[in-house]
């Protein structure tokens, strides 16, 4: 979450503005060592890959400002969100890649950073990495999964995301439907709004909002990550040396990097990133293969899909973008909301036919749809319309499935859960195809950054 707010230090601190006041400005920022040691690394691809880190940091948050925003509690000392930002070699486009942080992930090796014990790999959820072992078992866990190098680590906490949201006078998202989230506080209209430093936070680190919990979440922050760069690179703070030292300012004070990550880094990049746009930046979120895999001792995890997500890390180090050519029948398909990947469906039939139901489960799996493959005969055969049951938390999902069913039913069942159930009935043709935003190389859904902007 807070590393929706670095790629704009990326972009600010590297300006061109002047080599001396970026080089005060590398002064400031606080070093860590994340590749102390480290052995047996991923090969270099082409291009630069960024390791962004969210922690739940909150020291420097006053009292009134964590009852308002709802921070209260002790900070797990883990990592809030994980992001790889791969910079193109040609420095023309940015492509940033969501880490769930209740993914199910394998350590290498490593001291815990607290007791000092020495440990052999084992499982854990992605985000306690950090505070087994810090920055360097974060990287080094990372790699290990994606084998992708990373070439830098930024870090950032509540507090510079806060002020430097605030720095920049807003960020502008907007939304469909009312967002409340007892959790933090969270309560939006539908419309458009511009959130300043505590709204932001509240906004992008809200998980009870939907019915999709951390992975609608991911799909927030990146839409806040497109607002935070259409806003840095439509309002000139990038040629206004005042607003660039301002923002740079707030944003410094809490920032982690790792050494290698310096003026000249800076400038360089500056130079090559003047043309930057929304438009150059695309958006995704690891494939999850399983929702709800449990781990004895860690709980439900989230389980990457094994050939998906090797495919997209495969792009990050070839230096492809992540958004795969569209086919011609891709440009016939209906946009939806929710991309059929993430909705689980059970089919039954509501006919007296024979096979429907196998006919309608085999056809939804075709388009996308995570069915369970077994269709089942329900207890009334006299459905003349198509059904789709759906629990009210996640309404979202029953339009997109209603929108591949011509003509079907919306019925809302408090209570049902997150599985929508589909009741085929006598007017059952065929599925329509229906895709969210745009196909990635993996198949998993890809936000362009001007795709996401309001209005």
């Amino acid at each position: 979450m807070r590393a929706t707010m670095t790629l704009s230090v990326v972009v600010l601190a590297a300006a061109g503005i002047g080599h001396t006041l970026v080089n005060s400005l590398d002064a400031g920022i606080a070093r860590v060592d994340p590749f102390k040691d480290m052995k047996n690394r991923p090969r270099a691809g082409h291009g630069m890959n960024v390791l962004l880190v969210g922690t739940d940091g909150r020291d420097r948050i006053t009292e009134a400002e964590r009852r308002r925003y709802r921070l209260g509690g002790a900070p797990c000392h883990c990592t809030d969100t994980l992001m790889i930002v791969h910079i193109s070699e040609d420095r023309r486009r940015a492509s940033v890649v969501s880490l769930p942080r209740d993914s199910y992930a394998d350590t290498p090796p490593h001291t815990d950073r607290i007791t000092g014990e020495e440990h052999h790999g084992h499982p854990i959820k992605i985000n306690a990495a950090y505070a087994e072992g810090g920055p360097q078992l974060t990287v080094r866990t990372v790699e290990h999964m994606t084998r992708v190098k990373i070439d830098h680590y930024l870090e950032v906490d509540f507090t510079s995301f806060m002020k430097t949201v605030d720095v920049l006078g807003g960020v502008k998202v907007c939304t469909d439907r009312r967002l409340t989230d007892s959790y933090t506080g969270l309560d939006l209209a539908p419309g458009t709004h511009t959130l300043r430093g505590g709204e932001a936070l509240q906004y992008v680190r809200s998980r009870h909002a939907d019915g999709s919990s951390d992975l609608g979440r991911m799909k927030r922050q990146q839409r806040f990550l497109a607002g935070l760069v259409d806003r840095t690179t439509s309002s000139g703070i990038l040629l206004n040396p005042l607003k660039f030292r301002d923002v740079t300012r707030a944003v410094l004070g809490s920032v982690r990097a790792d050494r290698g990550f310096g003026t000249d880094e800076l400038l360089d990049l500056g130079r090559a990133m003047r043309t930057f746009s929304p438009s150059s930046s695309e958006f995704t979120t690891v494939p999850i293969g399983t929702m709800g895999y449990a781990v004895k001792g860690i709980g439900s995890t989230l389980k990457w899909d094994p050939v998906k997500s090797q495919r997209l890390f495969a792009a990050l180090r070839d230096d492809k973008p992540l958004a795969a050519t569209p086919r011609k029948r891709a440009a016939e398909a209906v946009r939806v909301e929710v991309a059929p990947q993430q909705i689980r469906v059970r089919v039954e039939n509501g006919t007296p036919t024979a096979g429907l139901a196998k006919r309608v489960d085999a056809a939804l799996a075709a388009a996308g749809f995570r069915t369970d493959g077994a269709p089942t005969t329900g207890k009334n055969t006299a459905v003349r319309r198509t059904v789709v049951s759906y629990d009210p938390r996640w309404d979202r999902s029953a339009k997109s499935l209603a929108a591949a069913l011509p003509g079907s039913e919306l019925r809302s069942v408090p209570g049902l859960g997150p599985v929508l159930r589909v009741t085929a009935g006598a007017d059952f043709e065929a599925v329509r195809k229906v895709r969210a935003d745009v196909t990635g190389q993996d198949g998993s859904a890809v936000v362009r950054g001007d795709e996401v902007r309001c209005g």
